[in-house]
């Protein structure tokens, strides 16, 4: 985040690369970049990241999936939130040769019995890891703080230079 809230919409920093979008969880507009990572599980330990892909704030997640997806090969399993939650996505996946597990997004006006409860935890409980890494790296390395940087290749040098940082932590020693 290089600005929030009201400042969100009159910042003009690193125009190239950032702009404005809303995260839903803060429930705060903010002018930025997206983080999105494709990570290996790891038995007892954090995931570590494979794919490390920024994207402009206001892009779709969806959007961003198939910008990285070029580049994976056959037979992944890919487990994603909600807005992940797509039909064509899901089989534009299958048909590559991999297999995406979305939480189940409910529409509008459908009852809350309808929603396969079970199916959400189990998505959640494999996502639960990599929700752990984003809160490792957001406590560690102080990643979504970029209120001082003033360009698009500062931004960039901000993120990925953090995220190395973070990678040689979660790294065992030879």
């Amino acid at each position: 985040m290089l600005a929030r809230g009201t400042r969100a919409n009159r910042a003009r920093v690193a125009p190239g690369l950032a702009d404005t979008g809303f995260c839903a969880a803060k429930r705060q507009h903010y002018r930025g970049v997206k983080l999105h990572f494709i990570a290996a599980r790891r038995t007892r330990q954090l995931p570590l990241p494979e794919k490390v892909h920024l994207s402009q704030a206001s892009q779709h997640d969806l959007a961003a999936l198939r910008e990285m997806a070029v580049s994976l090969p056959a037979g992944c399993g890919l487990f994603a939130d909600k807005a992940y939650s797509h039909a064509e996505t899901a089989a534009a996946c299958k048909q590559r040769g991999w297999f995406l597990l979305a939480s189940y997004k409910r529409r509008r006006n459908e009852p809350e019995k309808d929603v396969p409860t079970l199916y959400n935890r189990f998505v959640s409980m494999i996502r639960q890891p990599l929700e752990s890494l984003f809160n490792w790296l957001i406590q560690r390395t102080d990643l979504q703080n970029a209120s001082r940087v003033r360009s698009s290749q500062g931004l960039r040098v901000h993120c990925y230079g953090k995220l190395a940082a973070a990678c040689l932590l979660l790294t065992p020693y030879s």
